[in-house]
């Protein structure tokens, strides 16, 4: 059975991966700033490769690096990035993120993560996806100070994870030097609660942009600001 998930400009192929395509790969890949212009982009944690191909439509930027370390996922993402558009721009490395940070000498003007983050200890059978999803592959302290040795001095990092996390996850990245710049709560339809904070960090402590988005106004109505952050990417959009 195929699993190819097609977008306007790109096609993924997700059979050998342990997390599909989901709609916060989505929104987090649309929402992160590039405004900056950014010359290097790093996504930890890569998956199918989301993320990167996202970033590569949406930019100019000549080198975007991918980190996976789960070996099906590793070799899937590196497939889909040769399948893309933009191969010549796209690298996928196979290593977990504390080897990753010894081997690095130039830091990188954007991060990018849609990290594991059921850290309650459920198992569903499928080791693989268990590791995708469970934050103890990738714990959030992990992930933040690979972040702080990782990113540019005027470089940004964009997130997303589950909201009842925001508050926590952001005192644990100021104890890495990294500040909320701005962030988007996310919510499913209009009387669902906010299950999800999309959050951009830096080194700069500044003034928070704060919004909000609801997805639906009934199932598979989608709002108008849904719409515009995704019409890019969905083919049906």
């Amino acid at each position: 059975m195929s699993q190819l998930f097609k977008f306007k400009h790109f096609s993924i192929n997700q059979n050998r991966c342990a997390m599909k395509i989901g709609t916060d790969g989505v929104l987090l890949g649309a929402w992160a700033t590039i405004e900056n212009e950014p010359n290097s982009i790093l996504d930890i944690g890569a998956g199918t490769g989301l993320l990167s191909l996202m970033l590569a439509q949406r930019s100019l930027v000549e080198n975007i690096e991918a980190l996976e370390i789960d070996e099906n996922a590793y070799e899937q993402c590196v497939e889909n990035f040769e399948a893309s558009p933009w191969a010549d721009r796209l690298f996928c490395y196979h290593a977990g993120l504390d080897e990753f940070i010894e081997e690095i000498e130039e830091p990188y003007d954007l991060i990018i993560s849609n990290p594991p983050f059921y850290s309650e200890d459920v198992s569903s059978g499928n080791p693989s996806r268990d590791t995708a999803r469970q934050n103890q592959s990738l714990p959030f302290d992990e992930l933040l100070e690979g972040v702080s040795k990782l990113l540019s001095k005027d470089g940004l990092f964009a997130t997303i994870i589950p909201h009842k996390e925001e508050k926590s996850f952001v005192e644990m990245a100021n104890s890495y030097g990294l500040f909320l710049n701005r962030v988007l709560r996310v919510k499913g339809n209009p009387s669902a609660e906010i299950k999800r904070s999309l959050l951009e960090f830096s080194f700069k402590e500044e003034k928070v942009s704060e919004d909000e988005l609801t997805i639906e106004i009934n199932r598979h109505e989608y709002t108008f600001d849904y719409q515009e952050l995704t019409k890019a990417f969905y083919l049906k959009m």
